[in-house]
């Protein structure tokens, strides 16, 4: 039987030692939804990856830029909006491109090996005097 992949989690006091922060300010911070750090079977809060980076960008808002809590869930949201954006944007630009590929007919063998791209255009009517 195949096993999940696991991802390497740390207990609050390994991240508050390393980050030099005071285990009640992650419980703040998950009181206030803005980490949310899974829990073992004996309810012990775990660390992922995301939400060390997270809490660095939380930290990184609250030390360095004195960003008070409400705005670091305002901005954590339009970052999270962003990023749902730029998905979407991406999707449409790759449906749009195949959509796109749909419509123009494959290069001719003529066209696929020459080092001028040939342009498949009308000559220009003839100048009358």
């Amino acid at each position: 039987m195949a096993k999940g992949k696991s991802k390497a989690a740390f207990m609050i006091s390994a991240i508050a030692e390393q980050y030099e922060i005071h285990p009640q300010t992650l419980r703040l911070y998950e009181r206030e939804g803005l980490l949310k750090p899974s829990r073992s079977e004996g309810n012990t809060r775990l660390y992922t990856a995301e939400d060390i980076e997270r809490l660095e960008v939380i930290l990184h808002l609250t030390r360095d830029l004195g960003v008070n809590l409400a705005g670091v869930e305002i901005i954590l949201n339009m970052r999270e909006k962003m990023a749902e954006m730029q998905s979407q944007i991406q999707e449409f630009v790759a449906t749009l491109n195949n959509e796109l590929a749909a419509r123009v007919p494959p290069p001719a063998a003529e066209e696929r090996t020459s080092l001028i791209p040939v342009i498949n255009a009308k000559p220009a009517p003839a100048r009358r005097r």
